[in-house]
């Protein structure tokens, strides 16, 4: 979600068109980074994971849960932000290479 919030900044924040291939798709990211955040929460909401109250997080309920909680999100949540990121960056550049239609 962090990456999503920091790209729909940088995107709002753009002043002019961007030029290079990545700065073009940048709203392509922001959708597949939406999405994927969308989907987790809904995720973690039927998995009992995360809940409608205090604390929010069921982890944070159980002692030496806050270390399990990051662990995962670092050993988890970063790979797949990563792995997405890769994914974008090669639709990115494909779709740069497809012939244009007329």
């Amino acid at each position: 979600m962090l990456q999503a919030v920091a790209t729909s900044i940088y995107r709002k924040s753009m002043h002019k068109p961007a030029s290079s291939v990545l700065g073009r798709n940048i709203p392509a990211l922001e959708k597949m980074l939406w999405g994927g955040t969308v989907m987790l929460i809904v995720d973690h909401v039927i998995s009992g994971e995360l809940t409608w109250r205090f604390p929010f997080f069921t982890a944070l309920g159980v002692e030496g849960g806050a270390a399990t909680m990051l662990r995962e999100m670092l050993t988890v949540g970063v790979p797949m932000s990563l792995v997405l990121t890769l994914v974008w960056v090669v639709y990115a550049f494909l779709r740069e290479k497809r012939p244009a239609r007329a």
